[in-house]
């Protein structure tokens, strides 16, 4: 499967599949079970051309369970995620500071909606290793810059009354690109979602580099929105004309 988008907006990574499934992909990237690891990396890994798998034994962290659609995952979190996303606990973790007292990381956690998938697997892989015929993604992420971002976003309203059809939401990493994009395609019209925004995810994408994640069906909307479009116009090929050209194959 390809994008014109991508190839419009010059994308130096793959644009990534997000895929609920029970078949597991042979020879794909995976924590061990009960180890250690940063879901966005396994992201990074997948637009750089690997296919990456999860299952509930398998999220890497915690947190990586709720990003991930896996159910609750927080409610065994050690100490509480509420301190460990605020001021800490003296005998556990080091707070992370991203909540100024225990109860709004309380209420924020308890704001949040858990999924829980009825699939065995959450599978990462490059747009261009997905099988139309065989396999439709749940969603699709983009690696972008500044410049990229400006023009998701702009189509992203293109073809839509309003202009707040894309969201900026204080989230786990994991969360920007899973949990809430497919909350987001449940909704009659599903917004997009700007990620990796997530101060501790941060170190596993280039510096440049944030995400906008939408459901596939938004993803069908932009896609055929780009004939006609700006990104047609001399305003967005000033812009293009700056973005280095993507590395080749």
């Amino acid at each position: 499967m390809e994008s014109r988008l991508a190839r419009e907006i010059k994308l130096r990574f793959q644009p990534v599949a997000v895929l609920f499934t029970d078949r597991k992909p042979e020879g794909a990237l995976q924590f061990k079970e009960g180890g250690r690891g940063c879901v966005v990396s396994m992201l990074t890994a997948a637009a750089r051309g690997e296919t990456a798998v999860f299952d509930r034994g398998t999220v890497g962290c915690l947190g990586g369970g709720v990003g991930l659609c896996f159910g609750n995952t927080y409610a065994s979190f050690p100490g509480g995620i509420e301190f460990f996303l605020s001021t800490g606990r003296p005998g556990f973790r080091e707070g992370e500071g991203y909540k100024k007292s225990p109860e709004l990381a309380a209420a924020t956690i308890e704001a949040l909606p858990k999924v829980d998938i009825p699939y065995t697997y959450v599978v990462f892989k490059p747009l261009s290793a997905v099988d139309p015929g065989r396999e439709t993604p749940q969603l699709i992420c983009f690696y972008c810059t500044p410049d990229q971002l400006s023009a998701l976003v702009v189509m992203a309203n293109y073809g839509r009354v309003g202009g707040d059809h894309v969201i900026i939401p204080f989230a786990a990493g994991c969360q920007t690109v899973v949990l809430l994009p497919y909350l987001e395609s449940q909704k009659e019209l599903p917004r997009a979602v700007v990620g990796v925004t997530d101060i501790s995810a941060r170190p596993q994408v280039d510096p440049d580099i944030l995400t906008f994640t939408v459901p596939f069906r938004m993803f069908q909307e932009l896609e055929a929105n780009v004939p006609g479009s700006f990104l047609e116009r001399k305003d967005w090929q000033k812009v293009r004309a700056r973005i280095p050209e993507p590395p080749a194959g």
